[in-house]
């Protein structure tokens, strides 16, 4: 709020955030964040003793529930490992999540879906910078990804028993470097063209953002000669 102007202090923004129910902050440091003044609130009357009792409530609750104040030993959540995080149950919920997350913004012709029983028939070309690097696929703040675990658009195809060519065209998602020949010659041969372009964490993070939605690099492009 105070990068913003809605507030010109921190002693402003602690009044205006906790009266507005805010309860956690991502502070700027221990010693200087702005829920430091909370107490200078508390004794100006900005806010109440019971208000804060109301917000830290939830907080230490939630904190009770993961066993943060427990020995390690009675902790359940200290014996989880990779064999229940990447359980068949759990990935099951994450391809669940993945296809009822998609947005489909134009279907011509009825392209979408891939039928399974056809791929077999079908010649296809997947490309792009995105198309098969695990590392690119991960957004900000995601874990570290197990590569075993990790299905790019290439391998789930091929997976599927599906007749795949590939060629990245660029290596990364800047995409300085772009090789049309070998696209050309990859999407030539193919009856289905699958493109798969982005921006990635090389390109884009938190305080690391873009003055426009163009695509990186020779991006545009590798998409242009494709659908060509």
């Amino acid at each position: 709020m105070l990068g913003h102007h809605y507030t010109h202090s921190f002693l402003e923004t602690a009044i205006a955030s906790v009266n507005a129910g805010c309860n956690l902050e991502l502070s700027y440091g221990m010693r200087n964040n702005v829920f430091m003044r909370i107490p200078e609130a508390l004794a100006m009357g900005n806010i109440t003793l019971q208000m804060l009792r109301d917000r830290v409530r939830p907080l230490f609750y939630t904190r009770m529930r993961l066993g943060e104040f427990d020995p390690p030993a009675m902790n359940p959540y200290s014996s989880l490992d990779l064999s229940v995080v990447q359980s068949p149950e759990h990935r099951n919920l994450s391809l669940e999540a993945a296809v009822k997350s998609f947005v489909l913004l134009k279907n011509v012709r009825g392209t979408l879906p891939l039928q399974a029983r056809d791929l077999s028939s079908q010649r296809l070309a997947v490309v792009g910078p995105f198309a098969d690097n695990p590392r690119v696929l991960f957004g900000d703040y995601a874990p570290v990804p197990e590569p075993q675990y990790i299905y790019t658009p290439r391998r789930g195809l091929e997976m599927l028993g599906a007749n795949v060519s590939f060629t990245a065209g660029c290596s990364e998602p800047r995409c300085r470097r772009y090789s049309r020949a070998e696209l050309v010659k990859v999407v030539g041969a193919a009856d289905v063209v699958l493109v798969c372009l982005g921006t990635g964490v090389d390109v884009e993070t938190e305080a690391k953002d873009r003055s426009d939605l163009s695509l990186p690099g020779h991006q545009l492009e590798l998409l242009q000669d494709a659908v060509q």
